[in-house]
């Protein structure tokens, strides 16, 4: 076939046919968010969203949800809590309420102030491991649980230290709890009842001997401090001014002793100036107005 010879027209190209436009796809593509299933719309509206406001919510929340997870270390964390404050914004979850659980009355303020929530703060926003941490870090608390309940409630359940005794050493009065750890937010004076130990050491030691005093009601009564000596041993100072000095090794068997001598001679109410246990074999005595250095009251026997 010859070809073409410049200048010459070309025949005119035939116009191709047009699909007819669906109607129904132009319209999902010109409404927003089209692409999601009535049921989702359907459960939006159960909430009280108009179904824009759902898609808008879901987008923001997406969005964020894939911010997170790029994100890497503290910065992951903190934008996590953004996160939740959106959405708890959103909402319209802000605490109102906050519950403290297994406090004494005294305790319970120093745990509010050392969580750090304040009311219509976004519940969904709070680190909760955050509070935790912060409410552990207070003296009374031994551990702590924080538990969110949707819609406006926090509440905080915790464990407190036992209050074992006033510890009183160079100047100063303590309460310490049982493993001897100083709590710092607890008032020595607030606690009348608490046995009273004295000294260095006294503290990490208490947890032995407080039992086995307190097991003797009458000695119990009548002991006005236990003081530590030389690190090693305890001495009973009496409310009577007298003093009971014990063994550095089984103190139990000497306050036996103690007691099966007191059950047959109220040797307690004698008003001795000092009874001395730390020999097994004898127990001896030295009156208040006595002029010798001791004097042997019983063996045991």
């Amino acid at each position: 076939m010859p070809a073409a010879v410049r200048g010459e027209s070309r025949a005119p190209a035939k116009p191709r046919a047009k699909t007819p436009a669906n109607s129904k796809s132009a319209s999902r593509a010109r409404k927003p968010g089209a692409s999601y299933s009535p049921a989702k719309l359907g459960a939006a509206r159960g909430v009280g969203l108009s179904p824009w406001h759902a898609l808008v919510a879901a987008a923001g929340v997406v969005t964020i949800a894939l911010t997170v997870t790029m994100a890497t270390g503290h910065r992951g964390e903190r934008l996590g809590a953004s996160a939740g404050s959106a959405v708890g914004g959103l909402f319209g979850f802000k605490l109102k309420a906050i519950h403290v659980e297994g406090a004494s009355q005294m305790a319970t303020p120093d745990i509010l102030r050392a969580a750090g929530v304040y009311r219509d703060e976004p519940v969904l926003g709070m680190d909760l491991e955050a509070i935790r941490q912060r409410v552990e870090a207070v003296g009374w608390v031994k551990e702590a649980r924080v538990v969110r309940l949707l819609p406006d409630t926090l509440v905080l359940a915790v464990v407190e230290r036992r209050q074992l005794a006033v510890w009183q050493n160079g100047g100063r009065s303590h309460v310490i709890d049982e493993t001897g750890a100083v709590i710092p937010e607890a008032d020595p004076g607030r606690f009348p009842t608490l046995p009273l130990i004295v000294g260095a050491g006294a503290n990490e030691a208490a947890s032995a001997i407080l039992p086995e005093v307190a097991a003797r009601p009458r000695l119990a009564e009548r002991t006005e401090a236990l003081v530590r000596v030389d690190g090693r041993r305890w001495d009973l100072r009496m409310k009577d001014g007298s003093l009971v000095q014990l063994p550095a090794v089984d103190e139990g068997a000497a306050l036996i002793q103690l007691e099966q001598l007191d059950q047959r001679s109220r040797i307690l109410e004698l008003g001795f100036e000092r009874i001395d246990l730390r020999d097994p074999t004898v127990v001896a005595v030295r009156p208040r107005d006595g002029v010798l250095p001791g004097q042997l009251v019983a063996n045991g026997a």
